[in-house]
């Protein structure tokens, strides 16, 4: 698995991953920070046929930075991408001596563990979201050390 920066022609994929218009996934990738996890397929017999740098992107992360705190935007993919993928925003908080938050649904198990093998704590409940509850979730790398 390979971590990279987004770019525009990921916008339908990663539409796909968080159920969202692939025009709203596009404003994303130009407006935040936003990395995919890729897994590149190998060439096979028929490579002059294929495309180019096949890849398939298994999740990816947007976050943005304000003041003293690195926000986790959104989140999404399989779990080993989001745990890989949450190394991106918590390497740019401890380069700045920041803290992360994000929220997550009380109900997706799967990425709250994610997210706890990722050393975030969890601080309580979130707002909701379209009906969703969320898990509010923070990480100071500052204690970690």
């Amino acid at each position: 698995m390979e971590v990279r920066d987004a770019v525009e022609a990921d916008a339908e994929a990663l539409a796909a991953i968080v159920d969202a218009p692939a025009d709203v996934m596009r404003n994303v990738v130009h407006d935040r920070t936003v990395r995919v996890a890729v897994r590149r397929d190998e060439p096979g017999p028929n490579a002059d046929v294929e495309a180019e740098n096949a890849e398939n992107i298994l999740g990816f992360v947007s976050f943005d930075a304000r003041e003293d705190t690195v926000y986790v935007t959104q989140l999404g993919g399989t779990t080993g991408a989001c745990e890989r993928l949450l190394g991106e925003p918590i390497r740019f908080a401890t380069n700045e001596r920041m803290t992360v938050e994000l929220f997550v649904e009380a109900d997706d198990g799967s990425l709250r563990s994610a997210v706890e093998d990722a050393g975030f704590d969890r601080e309580g409940p979130g707002p909701s979201f379209d009906g969703q509850r969320t898990v509010k979730y923070r990480l100071d790398p500052k204690r970690r050390d």
